[in-house]
């Protein structure tokens, strides 16, 4: 049988998402080993899309096979027992065979989370990044769209980005703010390395006044990463939904709205 799940995590304490051969702390290799104990049986997980070191998901969607007679309260429950704190089940879903979390999705989701303040808060500081300069979300809103629609973002990729094509499809792009709150959300059908980070980045450095609204225009053709901004800090950066065709009836994506305001993206 195979199943989907969606996974919630606080990436803070997390090497990122991919197991590795090291002995160093994942969010696959605690979902896996939740997994393994209430199947009695090792468990391989597949996911949509692999997080970096300090990077949270409040939607994060895996599939795995099992042989395992058990219920899906028994997995989710089950699963959560075993594992810490800080990495989650919000559910787990019978799926056919033809599903697959990567290949099978349509397009993915993140925000970006921005506390606006002269001081960094003591509270937040691991779930989002901090900035001291007034930013002007008008000025941020202007120059981020200039990413939507299809283009090369060489500018905004990492340099040791392994994907075969910097092309890519932005399908939403929307800057909100509450208070000293900022954040903001990408949809695209994929994101090359470290690219709502390296965005964020350059979005800052519009928004206080550093650099000018046409310059993300001037990135996405000048297709060099050396000239945009400086990457942002992991820790403000949530994977925050997975969409798949409808013929998988999954459940939606909208568990960060309840967090930081309104809607994700739009449907």
């Amino acid at each position: 049988m195979r199943y989907a799940a969606c996974v919630e995590y606080d990436g803070s304490n997390f090497s990122g998402w991919q197991a590795q051969k090291h002995n160093v702390r994942t969010v696959q290799g605690e979902v896996e080993a939740g997994l393994s104990k209430v199947a009695d049986e090792p468990v391989a997980i597949i996911t949509a899309g692999r997080t970096d070191t300090g990077v949270h998901a409040s939607h994060q969607i895996i599939h795995f096979d099992s042989t395992a007679d058990r219920s899906l309260f028994a997995w989710c429950r089950g699963a959560n027992r075993f594992m810490p704190h800080d990495v989650r089940l919000l559910w787990v879903e019978p799926v056919s065979d033809e599903f697959h979390a990567r290949f099978s999705a349509l397009s993915r989701s993140y925000r970006f989370v921005i506390y606006n303040a002269p001081i960094q808060s003591a509270l937040f500081r691991s779930l989002s990044t901090h900035e001291y300069r007034p930013l002007d979300i008008e000025r941020m809103q202007k120059a981020g769209s200039a990413l939507l629609g299809e283009h090369d973002f060489t500018s905004f990729r990492a340099a040791g980005c392994q994907a075969h094509s910097p092309v890519r499809t932005m399908l939403h792009f929307n800057l909100c703010r509450q208070g000293d709150w900022i954040w903001f959300d990408v949809k695209a059908n994929a994101f090359l390395q470290h690219m709502v980070r390296n965005i964020a980045g350059c979005l800052i450095e519009v928004g206080c006044g550093k650099r000018e609204i046409d310059w993300f225009s001037e990135l996405l053709e000048v297709k060099d990463r050396k000239l945009a901004g400086v990457t942002a800090p992991p820790h403000g950066l949530y994977l925050a939904g997975v969409d798949y065709p409808a013929e998988f009836t999954l459940p939606s994506n909208n568990k960060l709205v309840s967090y930081w305001g309104e809607q994700l993206v739009s449907d």
